[in-house]
């Protein structure tokens, strides 16, 4: 009987004991080598673990330079992560019919508990994705982190560029009030623009590829419930299964292309990681006081071959600490703007009643701007060219020299201010003489399309944006100059052009320096 007590005593106290090491026992199982103790240890964590393998068991010390990635990649990711789950949230009370999806919008903004913070979260940090991506690629082009093997890596970043101008689109257009509809009706006629093209050469009939490609948006001519079904697929499905598969070739480039770029020699103390530090290593990559055995000899030309390891720290725990404060700067930072500014909704759609000024989303607004010189090239020639030019620039800018530094040298600086202010100046040119005088169709009512098409004020300001990088690069005898140059003037060329559509065109499209100036209808 007591030997039967003292089993049952036993047995309690084991699960007593077990509960008392539940939270050692959990964090051994997830971490699989226990909790990290050693330099071994904090590598094991990282290689074994599903959520942590994609980044490198060691980090280089400049990566975790706040002044050398500005954070901006993390931001951008922290931020579609964000989206995914504040736009899980608002599914629960979505409804993509016509009937229902402007009241279900009211419902969560004005009845849901939360309903509004959640849904300004989920508009501002989409939105703030396309502007974080942007600053993200101007540093990876800044800091020459395009090259050595990664080049690939780049054109997936585009193609990520891409996707967020689109997913945000097709969120704009959910909500089916004023905005969204004359929004859905502006982008269904730039896809249509191609007919601008047909027409002229009178082959509409046979090929009319810009009303096909209307009509597959729209899913007839005018829109409507077969329109919002398309846009609600395209935003819950496709294109966040487009993103995931884009970001995960992302990663994994980054991390087997020998992780973020880092100059060729480190920067001294004070550079924003004092409180870190490398290893004490004076005798290359191996200590001193140890002895090797010699078991291969390997040859390759990637990233991670002839590389050293010095001045690397563990992952664990530097990085992980550095991406938990951007994560919680990013989050209270989102949280904080929604609470303070609501993401808009209009009346209910009304084919009947256009907008005026009917505008597409402001980050679309630049290409608004440009539809207005030419249908066909603002919409879809311009884009392009421009997407096909950054593109190409890992591509044409091979020189190995300066990698991992921002502007690569004073030179570069000089070349990226130089940009700045004739891209400016180009740009604001362009778009006073347009306003004061017009164009082609101002002048000559009757002069042929094709003119339009092929010399118009968006055509011109690419034009000398690619004529002013090759004398850049011949001036300078570098290519990488050249790359510097093509990107800020771009740069340059989507923000005024943006600001003005959104800030300075008004009702007719007409400018205006202040909606206060909008004639009272």
């Amino acid at each position: 009987m007591n030997d039967m007590n003292d089993i049952k005593q036993t047995g309690l106290a084991k699960y007593i004991e077990n509960l008392k090491s539940l939270k050692s026992s959990f964090a051994n199982s997830f971490l699989r080598s226990g909790i990290p103790t050693s330099d071994k240890s904090r590598t094991a964590v990282v290689v074994n673990n599903f959520f942590l393998h994609l980044h490198g068991a060691k980090t280089h010390i400049n990566t975790l330079r706040p002044s050398y990635t500005l954070g901006l990649g993390l931001i951008s990711f922290f931020l579609l992560v964000i989206v995914f789950i504040s736009g899980g949230f608002l599914m629960v009370y979505y409804s993509p019919s016509i009937g229902t999806a402007f009241n279900a919008v009211k419902d969560i903004n004005f009845v849901v508990f939360g309903g509004k913070l959640m849904r300004n979260v989920h508009k501002w940090s989409g939105e703030a994705m396309i502007i974080f991506v942007l600053l993200h690629m101007a540093r990876v082009v800044y800091t020459s982190s395009y090259k050595r093997g990664r080049e690939f890596n780049w054109v997936i970043g585009i193609m990520l560029l891409v996707l967020t101008f689109v997913i945000n689109l097709t969120g704009y257009m959910l909500p089916w009030d004023q905005l969204s509809y004359w929004a859905l009706v502006i982008v269904s006629n730039i896809a249509a623009a191609p007919k601008e093209l047909t027409d002229i050469f009178g082959i509409t009939q046979y090929f009319d590829i810009g009303g096909a490609t209307k009509e597959i948006l729209l899913g007839g001519t005018e829109p409507g419930q077969d329109s919002l079904t398309r846009v609600y697929l395209l935003h819950i499905i496709l294109l966040p299964l487009g993103i995931c598969i884009a970001l995960g070739v992302h990663f994994w480039r980054i991390r087997k292309d020998g992780g973020l770029s880092k100059p060729d020699t480190l920067v001294g103390k004070g550079s924003g990681v004092a409180s870190i530090s490398p290893p004490d290593k004076t005798g290359g990559i191996f200590p001193t006081h140890k002895t090797y055995g010699l078991m291969e000899l390997a040859r390759g030309r990637t990233p991670a071959v002839d590389n050293d390891v010095e001045n690397t720290v563990t992952s664990w725990p530097h990085l992980f600490i550095a991406e938990v404060a951007v994560f919680i700067l990013t989050l209270a930072g989102v949280i904080a703007y929604s609470y303070f500014i609501d993401a808009p909704l209009k009346e209910f759609a009304n084919p009947a009643i256009p907008e005026n000024p009917a505008k597409a989303p402001w980050y679309f607004l630049g290409l608004q701007e440009l539809v207005s010189y030419s249908a066909f090239m603002g919409g879809q020639g311009l884009p392009g060219l421009a997407i096909a030019g950054l593109l190409l620039i890992p591509y044409l800018d091979r020189e190995p020299e300066h990698f991992g530094i921002w502007f690569s040298n004073k030179q570069g600086k000089m070349v990226a201010l130089e940009s700045f202010v004739i891209g400016s100046i180009a740009v604001i040119g362009a778009l006073v003489f347009v306003v004061n005088f017009g164009w082609f169709r101002n002048w000559w009512p009757n002069i042929h399309q094709l003119w339009i098409i092929a010399i118009n004020p968006g055509n011109l300001l690419l034009g000398f944006v690619v004529a002013y990088s090759l004398y850049v690069i011949k001036r300078t005898g570098s290519t990488r100059m050249g790359a510097i140059s093509l990107f800020t003037m771009f740069l340059v060329s989507y923000v005024i052009l943006t600001y003005t559509g959104t800030v300075l065109r008004g009702p007719n499209w007409e400018f205006f320096w202040s909606s206060s100036q909008w004639p009272v209808h």
